[in-house]
């Protein structure tokens, strides 16, 4: 039995394999329509999340599959201080498979150390978001056909998104990856993921400047800066606004670049750019059900 809690415990060719398998769902889905019948995924949220959680649910029910949980906290017995072990080892007895997330890092993992089923981590706080990644990673390779050569721009809060960090886990293993860091100050990349890339000699430059930036990318990945992970509420107002990507920040970016934002938007990512072709985003959130119906099918050991 295996979960996935982080990234980096896929490898490379499981991450080719997962992409080849989600491209074979979008090409035959009907051959999948049954893949899971008589399955059950339990969804955990212990934090809020429409995107996530839907594409989880709509993942299960698209291989035949069935879906029991909870989208809250207060609706569990976590309300009444039940352990995330605890709670891992009862769901354990009624669900094959388990999505996990939790504002606290590291709580996806011990559910997976205590259930008796696989266990998806589904975010935890600002450390890890790996469905995400994996939807990053089918859109860069249907919009670019590849993981190596690229320059890829990430923009906005690179110190608390955890679907920032898990990205860079995740490209970093590639051949020839550069990545240009784009954030006001005080939400730069934390130095643990800096060191990283250093330790993989793999090329990096920070910058507050978007618009320099923009003229080499081939991925530019917005973020938006996240109200729950501040403390100060009159800090996040300064600096929500920080990077607002406009038609004209884009003239002079390349024509194919592909424009990648994990969702929910708040206003980092004006309307006028939902219908260029280079915005990418709403696609994203369709690769993001086919890369969890493939990940469901793996961990499930499905053929």
């Amino acid at each position: 039995m295996r979960s996935l809690i982080d990234i980096l415990e896929l490898s490379t060719k499981e991450l080719d394999e997962l992409i080849s398998t989600a491209d074979d769902i979008i090409e035959n889905p009907q051959k999948y329509a049954h893949k899971c019948d008589g399955k059950k995924l339990a969804t955990l949220f212990f934090e809020p999340s429409t995107r996530t959680r839907l594409s989880f649910e709509a993942a299960m029910y698209e291989l035949g599959g069935n879906v029991i949980g909870f989208s809250e906290a207060q609706s569990s017995s976590a309300s009444k201080g039940e352990s995330v072990a605890d709670t891992a080892k009862v769901i354990s007895c009624y669900a094959d498979i388990i999505a996990m997330r939790h504002p606290k890092e590291g709580a996806p993992l011990v559910a997976s150390m205590n259930a008796t089923v696989p266990v998806i981590n589904a975010g935890d706080g600002g450390h890890n978001h790996p469905t995400q990644t994996l939807a990053d990673l089918l859109t860069i390779h249907r919009e670019k056909g590849r993981f190596n050569n690229l320059t890829v721009g990430l923009c906005g809060d690179l110190k608390f998104g955890r679907t920032v960090h898990s990205l860079i886990a995740a490209l970093r293993r590639y051949e020839n990856v550069k990545f240009i860091l784009i954030s006001p100050a005080e939400l730069k990349l934390p130095d643990y993921v800096k060191e990283s890339l250093t330790k993989d000699n793999v090329d990096f430059v920070e910058t507050t400047n978007l618009e320099e930036a923009i003229k080499e990318l081939d991925i530019l990945y917005m973020t938006r800066v996240q109200r729950e992970r501040f403390f100060n509420e009159e800090e996040y107002l300064r600096l929500k606004d920080s990077y607002i990507l406009t038609p004209e920040k884009l003239v002079n970016a390349k024509k194919d670049m592909a424009i990648l934002h994990p969702l929910p938007r708040v206003n980092e990512i004006s309307v006028a750019i939902d219908n260029d072709p280079r915005a990418c985003y709403f696609k994203q959130v369709l690769y993001g059900k086919y890369m969890r119906m493939a990940l469901i099918l793996k961990l499930l050991e499905v053929e």
